[in-house]
């Protein structure tokens, strides 16, 4: 089936406005991306990350009617931005595709580590004796692609292969979509609890452990706010710096006497400030391990400190 492509170049302050319009008349999909190519890794605290200029493009399976459609968006826009210049909209016929077919021939098995392979639901494992994890392409909570993540999963099969993992109980922060937790538990972790602030997270993380035979018993979910007092002899949190220098006393607090911690989601220039936030809270950190500008930071607690129940993740 062919498709419709709407694309506009917007400043990044009328990209929601531009976007609720095209949903309104139907678009399938949504994407938006950097006019320049600019990659924005993390915003300044408390901010919202914002290109120079915008691409939005929407896409419909429907096309007829585009130069009525196209005055009704120009109208719903003078409503909506008096005063602001319609912005100067490209159409194109896209050739007919199997679109799915291709997205999914985009992934492949990823190996981490060495028994460790990540294996989307429509590929049969590369090694079925091996520990396979199933996972899909999806919401961006971590698939095994972005090296934050490999880092810890490969860090995670060491253990495992170090004989370091078995029988441990795992707290994972900001679990996104339970990917370290129930790779943890796959290599011979004892339990896990997950906790993240986005619901989105705590259903994917939840559908996760069930397709890879995980049971609700063995991985706990919970709002930040919700977990319980007590420490964990390893403890995973991979999210982004900023988040994990202000909840440094929060997640180190959680890490339990001679107990282990991994850290990600860290570009290698913020690396010192993070490193430095848990050491002095009473952990021996490691040196960092680096993969594409990103840091994977791990440690150990030598002494005993008394945990905060205070999970914010803010």
């Amino acid at each position: 089936m062919p498709w419709m492509q709407l694309e506009a170049r917007i400043a990044p302050e009328q990209a929601e406005t531009l976007e609720e319009l095209l949903l309104a008349e139907g678009a399938t999909a949504i994407t938006l991306r950097d006019a320049f190519d600019e990659p924005v890794f993390e915003p300044e605290r408390g901010t919202t990350p914002l290109w120079e200029e915008t691409v939005l493009t929407g896409l419909y399976d429907d096309l007829e009617g585009i130069e009525s459609m196209l005055g009704r968006l120009a109208a719903a826009w003078a409503e909506e931005m008096p005063g602001e210049p319609f912005p100067e909209i490209e159409v194109e016929l896209l050739a007919d595709r199997d679109w799915e077919r291709e997205w999914m021939a985009d992934f492949h098995p990823l190996r981490m580590g060495e028994r460790l392979w990540i294996v989307p639901s429509w590929h049969e494992p590369p090694e079925p004796g091996a520990v396979n994890l199933h996972l899909d392409p999806g919401l961006a909570f971590g698939t095994g692609t972005h090296p934050t993540t490999a880092l810890c999963l490969e860090w995670l099969d060491g253990m495992a292969v170090a004989s370091e993992l078995a029988d441990l109980e795992v707290l994972d922060v900001g679990c996104g979509s339970g990917i370290l937790a129930i790779a943890a538990l796959k290599l011979g972790a004892r339990e896990a609890t997950g906790t993240d602030i986005d619901p989105q997270a705590l259903t994917a993380s939840r559908d996760n452990a069930e397709r890879n035979g995980v049971a609700e018993t063995d991985f706990r979910l919970c709002y930040p706010e919700q977990l319980e007092m007590g420490v964990f002899p390893l403890v995973v949190a991979n999210i982004l710096a900023g988040p994990l220098v202000d909840l440094a006393d929060e997640i180190a607090g959680r890490v339990a006497p001679g107990g282990r911690l991994a850290l990600s989601g860290i570009l290698k220039a913020q690396s010192e400030e993070v490193l430095e936030a848990y050491r002095t809270r009473g952990l021996v950190m490691d040196e960092p391990a680096i993969r594409e500008g990103w840091v994977r930071l791990t440690g150990r607690r030598s002494v005993e400190r008394r945990p905060s129940t205070d999970m914010r993740l803010e």
